[in-house]
């Protein structure tokens, strides 16, 4: 059985080939307990044969794959942002040995790319699941055309890759749901210990179920987290979304809801407590208490100048704090609630704004401005000292030029972090004061009605 997947690499092609072939990835781990260089030393002798490294090279050779893609490339001119692919094919643990998995992987890039592309394939040892790493050159060595990266390509790779265990008596993965977009993406979610959307709803779904004994009560209890249900198709939607979900795809059955009804039967939570649980109690009104705090207020969101940024981030900070620590307090918006899961990034993002003492949406802008102008200024800089480079008659010129470059480069590099940085939290600031103004509404509103 093995696990694909294909991307693009953008920027750097010796980064990625030096990632695939990294000899400490790549050779057996009883030979990494000695010194490396003498490893890789005795994997150059020709009549050893009790020692591999796996690494191998598709049109190119394995020592010197970057020069000769590189080659293949300034021949024929390429260009774009997309310097090479990068694919994998994992094994399940302890179903193959390295000496397999490398002559799978060999067989798979040939028939998948051998015909017109050059190809760098590595097995890395480092895991419990042995896996082939695929390099490929986006230029073909025929023609120079570019590899297209279609959707037919990812599921091509698949087929070829299942043929290969096929023929090795391994297993397959049959229609597995691992390969459907949305499975792929929830389960690096979970790899990074991150919470998806659905995660998210399963965990309102479960609240609302803790105060509900029949089929009415759950749908007020939904209704009152913002949600609707159709009891037809059993799915759940809030009014901002474009699908709905079905309860059964995150595991909820008419079983489970029976179930959970069945064990609050006779609680009587609809009039007992379907108000106490809800997300404002009269003398809980934290946004209120928050902005007067701040001295801030969403109500002149409609000029930049004024707009707090760096205070919207801290107010829905503390309001995930809150419900994280508070016992019975919910976030009332559906968006706002499932925004929880990207606390990191909030957390990241509002430490930047403080770094860099920003809290209008203007000084933002200006911030991305300013930053875009040094940043083309360093490269109009570092073009110039390229020309000087290639006209340096000694090669102490050129090293010097070339020092000169690497040290431009360095001060590129983190302006762009946080120029990209800064362009995401402008880009998403509307929608955040659109979601903490209706946090705000609808805290105000229940408020004075409990008044």
């Amino acid at each position: 059985m093995a696990v694909t997947g294909f991307w693009p690499v953008y920027g750097n092609l010796k980064a990625t080939l030096d990632y695939a072939d990294n000899p400490d990835k790549t050779t057996p781990k009883e030979y990494l307990d000695k010194d490396l260089y003498s490893a890789l030393r005795y994997a150059e002798n020709d009549n050893k044969t009790d020692k591999q490294v796996f690494v191998g090279g598709i049109n190119c050779s394995k020592q010197n794959a970057y020069t000769e893609m590189i080659a293949v490339q300034l021949r024929f001119g390429m260009k774009g942002k997309v310097v090479a692919y990068h694919g994998i094919q994992s094994f399940k643990a302890n179903e193959v040995t390295p000496e397999e998995a490398f002559e799978i992987g060999k067989k798979t890039a040939r028939k998948m790319w051998g015909d017109r592309y050059q190809v760098l394939v590595t097995v890395h040892l480092n895991t419990d699941n042995l896996h082939c790493h695929f390099v490929v050159n986006p230029c073909s060595f025929k023609d120079g055309s570019k590899f297209k990266n279609k959707i037919g390509d990812h599921l091509e790779l698949r087929k070829v890759s299942d043929g290969g265990c096929r023929e090795h008596g391994l297993s397959v993965l049959e229609n597995s749901s691992f390969y459907s977009k949305g499975q792929k993406k929830e389960y690096w979610a979970h790899k990074n210990g991150q919470a998806t959307h659905r995660d998210m709803l399963k965990k309102d779904i479960d609240y609302c179920l803790q105060y509900s004994s029949n089929g009415s009560e759950f749908e007020r209890q939904l209704w009152g987290l913002g949600y609707s249900i159709d009891w037809r198709r059993l799915s759940i939607k809030h009014k901002g979304w474009d699908r709905a979900v079905r309860l059964k795809s995150i595991g909820i059955t008419e079983t489970t809801l029976e179930a959970c009804f069945a064990k609050n039967k006779g609680k009587y939570y609809f009039y007992d407590e379907w108000n106490t649980h809800l997300p404002y109690k009269a003398k809980r009104t934290p946004i209120i208490r928050l902005m007067n705090q701040l001295d801030f207020t969403v109500d002149h969101a409609k000029d930049p100048s004024k707009v707090l940024v760096s205070a919207v981030f801290y107010i829905i900070l503390s309001l995930f704090e809150i419900a994280r620590t508070v016992k019975d307090f919910v976030i009332a918006d559906v968006e706002l609630r499932h925004e929880v899961r990207n606390v990191k990034k909030y957390v990241s993002e509002h430490r930047f704004l403080q770094a860099e003492k920003l809290n209008t949406v203007t000084d933002i802008k200006n911030y991305v401005d300013t930053t875009k102008a040094e940043i083309n200024e360093f490269e109009r800089i570092r073009a110039l000292t390229d020309n000087k480079r290639r006209r340096a008659k000694t090669p102490e010129e050129k090293q010097q030029y070339k020092d000169e470059r690497k040290a431009i480069t360095e001060r590129i590099t983190p302006l762009r972090k946080k120029l990209k940085q800064a362009e995401q939290i402008y880009n998403k600031s509307p929608r955040l004061i659109d979601l903490l103004d209706k946090e705000y509404q609808i805290e105000r509103k229940t408020y004075e009605r409990t008044k």
